[in-house]
């Protein structure tokens, strides 16, 4: 099994808490595979490299792959995440005048002070960043043939700029590319090119039937996930063959919680350490460190790929150029014990 996965440090627990820990991991790990009806996992790399993935991913039985993309796929792009000290958004949202960083996806605070949120969306509003070779890489996925899905945290629609289309995506978060009221009573739809027009002409978006709120079809905290994403999930995850997760921690639930057992393959900013037992759910294990640049660049070597070609002619790409960002400073791969 194959991943490339940052934990973190586990604290100095008690015997007693890390068993009851262990055996409340059991329960969820159990749990999750009988209700996505998911067996034992089957050895089907010869070796735990990203040779050995490519070679997976070429030999013709690697027909379902499925993609899990966080925020870190975007940071090249010049899109921030959430989360990293000092240069996440969480971390540059003071102007705001926010009651903490979270507020500004909170639904509540949203329909009683909806100004920062719109604010925050002209500066991070879809198609001012270009999609970076990660997401290119997904479209070669699909050009093969070999793409099953791809589950995106992100609202920033650059999967689509790739190429990606509806049927491809599962936007767990939502997505910029609608908007609706927000009164229950309403809940009119309105089109990208209204929003932006509200958004760039420094206007509270108002619907224009009940006059309430327009929001984004992103998902705030306190909202539910799309409904297509649990079903697609049962339909998805039974399949896969070769999980991929790039630039995501996998710290949002139920995001979090959609790793099968099959090869699974982790990119991501930080550093691994020791398993914690959230972890443990995942059957996470510990392994061995490669360069981010080196490694990617040559599992798409491996693949024999033309995703130069997707954007640039050869003699112009230049991989490094792709990973100026945060986002793929380590690649681990591990085993399970």
């Amino acid at each position: 099994m194959l991943v490339l996965f940052p934990m973190q440090e586990q604290s100095d627990d008690s015997s007693e808490d890390e068993a009851a820990g262990d055996t409340d991991m059991d329960f969820l790990r159990n749990l999750f595979s009988s209700a996505l009806g998911l067996g034992s996992a089957e050895k089907v790399l010869d070796e735990l490299t990203l040779d050995g993935v490519a070679r997976y991913i070429n030999s013709g039985k690697c027909k379902n792959i499925i993609c899990m993309v966080g925020a870190g796929i975007s940071t090249s792009a010049g899109i921030p995440d959430f989360r990293s000290p000092g240069t996440g958004l969480y971390a540059n949202l003071q102007k705001y005048n926010l009651p903490y960083p979270e507020a500004i996806f909170q639904i509540d605070y949203f329909k009683k002070h909806p100004e920062p949120f719109f604010a925050l969306a002209r500066e991070l509003y879809p198609g001012q960043f270009k999609p970076t070779i990660c997401h290119y890489f997904m479209k070669m996925l699909k050009d093969k043939g070999i793409l099953r899905r791809c589950y995106t945290q992100n609202i920033d629609t650059l999967e689509r700029v790739a190429g990606l289309e509806g049927d491809d995506l599962i936007e767990a978060h939502g997505t910029f590319y609608t908007s609706h009221c927000v009164s229950f009573c309403c809940r009119k739809e309105y089109s990208l090119e209204w929003m932006k027009e509200k958004i760039f002409s420094d206007d509270i978006p108002k619907c224009d039937k009940c006059s309430s709120l327009v929001k984004p079809d992103i998902v705030f905290f306190g909202e539910n996930l799309p409904a297509r994403f649990f079903t697609s999930m049962k339909m998805d995850f039974p399949r896969c063959d070769l999980l991929i997760v790039m630039g995501t921690s996998l710290q949002v639930q139920p995001f979090a919680s959609l790793v099968s057992s099959c090869p699974r393959l982790l990119i991501n900013m930080e550093k691994a350490g020791q398993v914690n037992p959230m972890m443990g759910l995942f059957g996470f294990g510990e392994g061995m460190d490669f360069d981010s640049d080196k490694a990617y660049r040559k599992l798409s070597d491996s693949l024999k790929s033309a995703v130069p070609n997707l954007f640039c002619t050869t003699d112009q790409f230049n991989v490094r150029q792709y990973f100026h960002g945060p986002a793929f400073k380590v690649l681990r791969i591990n085993t399970p014990k």
